[in-house]
C-alpha cells in the first residue's frame, strides 16, 4: 500500500469525523466531549479543532476522574486544556463515594472503574447534556461493534441495542425525548492503527505512558500492572522494574501494561501491526465476564 493511499484514507476518516462533530453542534443544544486523556479522546480534540477553529468549541470537555488515574495523564490533561483554551468540567468519583452514591470496592482486585458510571450519569444530569461525544471505536470490543455512531440512551442513561436506529450513508438522527441523551462516536469506523497513523501524520503529542519506559510493576492475574497503592498491594506482590508501555489509558487499578521497546511512533505502529491481541486485552475490567462491556454499557457506561 503506497503512502498516497494511506493519506487519502486518513483524509476520508477525518472528513467523516468532522462531519459528525458538526452534526452534533447543529442538532443538539448542550453537547459535551468526554475526555479521558487517552489517545482516542486526544484525537477527538484535534478533530474538533479542525471542525470549529478559529471559533471556540460548541461544547466543553468533560473528564470523569476516578482519583486513581495515571499522573502522566492528569498532567497532560491540564497542560492541553491550558493550551487550547477550552472549558473543562471534572466529575469526581471520590465525590460520589463521599456522598454515598457508590460504595468503594474492597479486596485485592478492587477498582473504581465501574464506579465512574454513576459519576458520569450525575455529571450529564447536572449539566443537562443531551449529547456526549466519545472516542469509542467498533474494533475495540464486540459490544462496541453493536453501537451506532449516534447511540441513543434512555432517561436512565441505559443502552438498549434493540432501540438503536438505522444509519443510512451519512445521515444521523439526533431526535430524542426529554431526559434521553445520545452518545456520539465520530471515530467509530477507525481502527487502532488508523488512530496511530493519524497521530503520526498530525504530529499529536501524547502522554508519555504510551511510549516504552522503565516502570516498577507487579504481575497480577497474568498481567503486568504499574505498582501503585491503588492496587491494594501486599507482601505477595513482587515489584520489578520492567520496560513497558500502555496501549490504553484507564484507571490504574484495571489497566495493564505490555512489555515493549517501542519508544517512537513508528515502532508502535509496527508493533500494533504484528500484535494478535486487541488493545483492550490489557483491560482487567473487560475480563470479568464474556459480556462485561455490554453489561456496563446497559448500565450507563460510556
Amino acid at each position: 500500500m503506497n503512502n498516497n493511499y494511506n493519506l487519502d484514507y486518513l483524509d476520508e476518516l477525518e472528513a467523516e469525523a468532522i462531519h459528525i462533530m458538526r452534526e452534533v453542534a447543529g442538532q443538539f443544544e448542550k453537547p459535551a466531549l468526554l475526555f479521558s486523556g487517552g489517545k482516542d479522546s486526544i484525537t477527538l480534540v484535534r478533530l474538533a479543532e479542525k471542525a470549529f477553529r478559529p471559533g471556540k468549541f460548541p461544547f466543553p470537555l468533560v473528564h470523569i476522574d476516578t482519583g486513581h488515574n495515571f499522573e502522566e495523564t492528569i498532567v497532560y490533561r491540564d497542560r492541553m486544556v491550558e493550551r487550547i483554551g477550552e472549558k473543562l468540567i471534572i466529575g469526581s468519583v471520590q465525590k460520589s463515594i463521599d456522598e454515598g452514591k457508590v460504595i468503594e470496592q474492597t479486596g485485592k482486585n478492587a477498582s473504581r472503574n465501574a464506579l465512574q458510571t454513576v459519576t458520569l450519569l450525575d455529571t450529564i444530569l447536572e449539566n443537562g447534556f443531551d449529547a456526549c461525544i466519545g472516542g469509542a471505536r467498533r474494533d475495540e470490543e464486540k459490544a462496541r461493534a453493536k453501537e451506532r455512531i449516534f447511540s441513543v440512551r434512555d432517561e436512565f442513561g441505559q443502552w438498549d441495542p434493540k432501540r438503536q436506529r438505522p444509519e443510512l450513508w451519512n445521515s444521523y438522527n439526533g431526535k430524542i425525548h426529554k431526559g434521553e441523551n445520545v452518545r456520539v462516536f465520530p471515530i467509530s469506523n477507525w481502527t487502532e492503527l488508523d488512530v496511530w497513523n493519524y497521530i503520526k501524520r498530525e504530529n499529536i503529542e501524547l502522554p508519555s505512558i504510551y511510549f516504552a519506559h522503565y516502570r516498577e510493576c507487579i504481575t497480577r492475574n497474568g498481567q503486568l500492572m504499574a505498582a501503585s497503592p491503588f492496587l491494594n498491594m501486599d507482601d505477595e506482590d513482587v515489584v520489578t522494574s520492567r520496560k513497558v508501555r500502555f496501549r490504553t489509558v484507564g484507571d490504574m487499578s484495571c489497566t495493564a501494561a505490555v512489555e515493549s521497546d517501542a519508544d517512537q511512533i513508528e515502532d508502535i505502529i509496527r508493533e500494533i501491526s504484528e500484535s494478535k491481541i486487541s488493545e483492550r486485552g490489557a483491560r482487567m475490567d473487560d475480563k470479568v465476564s464474556e459480556a462485561a462491556m455490554e453489561d456496563r454499557k446497559k448500565g450507563g457506561y460510556f
